[in-house]
């Protein structure tokens, strides 16, 4: 995740181990007291996010308002900086939940878009807004200034990922009647972030780990999601969004070089790795929509190709990881980033187990909108592993097939919450990553994203889904790709006022 080489990540992953004395500390699990470990860490996540965002939050002192800490941690390691990437996905949770009723997070909200408004205009190693390169600065510091050490840049997924959490608080606006609002702060910081998808997609940068330089397939699923979501927001602002309908189809015909018939390939244009890598697992919770039927083009969670996918990422690490040693196919185990990872000592994280829940509650919930669950010889496998009858078929919800195939695979997205559970500790607190041997939790402490993946997950586990992004008009892959882009106009958002 936030890493500065290489050889950084070697030097930590010598110098940073599990500590066994911290076993104690974690709770006893089984799989009747998921609901009650919901119930109790779901407020500790909440209060978790809000402590880390400026200027007020406990983490975050000395930040910026509006501004998101990725973690209170300053050494060994040192996360105090602000990523447009893990803002803009901590703040897409918490639009979500402003959407489904909890008003108190708007001031918030507004104060994050007021800062990533100031920030566009902030000059940075990787430019200035003249010509968007500056977009894809990966982090600030907390102040807002630039970060000039040398990093892992650009990171193309910022952008993308910021215009779709504002667009998904603008169409929230515009539905409460405050369309001049939506017009006014929301389209400027937009408008320059869809002019960079449109003009740099094409363009490699790092991944969103930010150790290889290649395409990534997390940064395109994103980057097509914009374009989709950015042409409809355009039109309900009577706007134009210059260059989106002509690129994303593009973008989408680009995606579907990630998928070898049986796997995605996190990355392409790099080596030594599998390509198997929680980065897709992300990318389909991401460009999840739940009106969407279950498409393979856009690899939607119900999709043949996410499920399949779903099956290689895990298996990946039921040998690599200790704590998985019990954990045989069918049954949940502790995910980490990729399986030749050595930051911290390659550890699972919390966000990426969480993420293989999350994405089957995706699945259970298209499966019950659409009325039925379909297999085919591509998902076979991941439903073999669950149900040893399981057989290619189209299964409707009455059906007893229909009821016993999602009965386990909520069961199984429920292991994944209980791993959680169970290295987690007592005071509920949520770090980057748990020991691959014992679960002590490594690395950075109180890490934003932890919690925020924590709320998405029992969000959708309870059947709250995010807004539609249009999924349904995007999704047609053209019949011959082209790798060109767009050049775009970029201009200083003009001062906001809420």
């Amino acid at each position: 995740m936030f890493l500065k080489t290489v050889i950084a990540v070697e030097f930590l992953a010598s110098s940073v181990f599990a500590t066994p004395a911290l076993r104690h500390r974690f709770k006893r699990q089984s799989d009747s007291d998921v609901d009650s470990f919901i119930a109790s860490e779901g407020p500790i996540a909440y209060k978790g996010v809000l402590s880390n965002i400026g200027s007020a939050g406990a983490g975050a002192s000395g930040a910026s308002a509006g501004i998101v800490v990725a973690s209170p941690s300053k050494t060994d390691p040192d996360y105090f900086y602000t990523w447009t990437r893990d803002s803009a996905l901590t703040f897409t949770a918490l639009i979500e939940r402003l959407i489904a009723g909890d008003t108190t997070l708007e001031p918030t909200i507004q104060s994050y878009i007021t800062a990533q408004a100031a920030l566009q205009s902030v000059s940075n190693p990787s430019g200035d807004l003249s010509n968007g390169l500056g977009l894809a600065e990966p982090k600030f510091n907390v102040d807002m200034s630039p970060f000039t050490e040398a990093w892992g840049r650009p990171q193309r997924d910022g952008p993308a990922l910021r215009a779709s959490a504002l667009i998904t608080y603008g169409n929230y606006l515009i539905a409460k009647d405050k369309k001049d609002l939506a017009l006014s702060n929301i389209w400027p910081v937009v408008r320059n972030d869809l002019a960079y998808v449109a003009q740099y997609w094409n363009q490699t940068g790092f991944d969103l780990w930010e150790e290889v330089q290649g395409s990534s397939f997390f940064t395109i699923a994103a980057q097509h999601k914009s374009l989709v979501q950015g042409d409809a927001f355009a039109t309900a602002l009577g706007q134009s969004c210059e260059n989106c309908a002509s690129q994303a189809p593009q973008i989408l015909c680009f995606l579907q070089s990630f998928w070898n018939g049986e796997a995605i390939i996190s990355n392409l244009g790099t080596s030594g790795r599998t390509g198997l890598d929680a980065n897709s697992l992300l990318a389909n919770i991401l460009t999840f929509d739940p009106a969407a039927p279950c498409d393979d083009a856009t690899f939607q969670p119900c999709s043949s190709r996410a499920l399949a996918n779903h099956k290689k990422v895990v298996d990946s690490f039921r040998s690599v990881y200790g704590i998985n040693s019990a954990n045989a196919a069918g049954s949940a185990a502790a995910i980490g980033r990729y399986a030749e990872d050595v930051y911290q000592g390659g550890n699972p994280w919390y966000l990426c187990t969480l993420a293989a829940a999350e994405l089957l509650y995706d699945a259970l919930y298209q499966w019950d909108t659409t009325g039925t669950l379909a297999i085919d010889e591509t998902s076979l496998p991941f439903f073999k592993d669950l149900d040893s009858t399981a057989a290619v078929g189209t299964y409707s919800a009455n059906s007893t097939e229909y009821t016993s195939l999602t009965a386990a695979v909520k069961t199984y997205a429920d292991g994944f919450v209980a791993i959680v559970q169970k290295y987690t500790p007592t005071d509920g607190s949520l770090a980057e990553q748990f020991g691959r041997d014992d679960g002590a939790p490594l690395s950075a402490v109180d890490l934003t994203w932890s919690y925020a993946s924590f709320l998405t997950a029992i969000d959708r586990r309870g059947g709250a889904v995010p807004p539609s992004w249009g999924e349904s008009g995007g999704n047609q892959v053209p019949t011959s790709c082209s790798g060109g882009s767009a050049a775009g106009s970029y201009a200083t958002p003009p001062a906001i006022a809420w």
